[in-house]
């Protein structure tokens, strides 16, 4: 049996979740999904030019998990671009927490979700 998903921190869901090419009918596109952790990665990577060290534990995750996470992302954006399909983002195992702070350093999804 795989080991189940650990939960992941992403700050907050994009506001546009939902891309596709111009003047293409949706119905004859192939529509790739973009996990909501796999979009924080590479937010995280590539927007805010985080080292991967410090973006994994935004994210409460160990690093070589962030690289494989953002690897996965790159490449399924890279066929998006290449291929001119429909990108979808939602979905994945996160938990949307605040941000850490001095005041407050936060709590792991981990602790968070086995209080319920």
């Amino acid at each position: 049996m795989p080991r189940p998903f650990c939960p992941r921190r992403v700050a907050a869901e994009p506001d546009v979740v939902f891309f596709k090419p111009a003047g293409i009918p949706l119905h004859k596109l192939k529509i790739i999904v973009l996990a909501l952790d796999e979009h924080e990665a590479v937010r995280l990577a590539d927007c805010e030019g985080l080292e991967h060290a410090e973006a994994a534990k935004r994210m409460d995750v160990s690093r070589q998990t962030f690289t494989r996470i953002v690897r996965a992302a790159r490449k399924k954006i890279a066929c998006f671009l290449s291929t001119g399909q429909a990108l979808s983002i939602k979905g994945g195992p996160v938990v949307k927490l605040p941000k850490h702070s001095k005041k407050n350093p936060g709590t792991s999804a981990r602790r968070l979700l086995s209080k319920k």
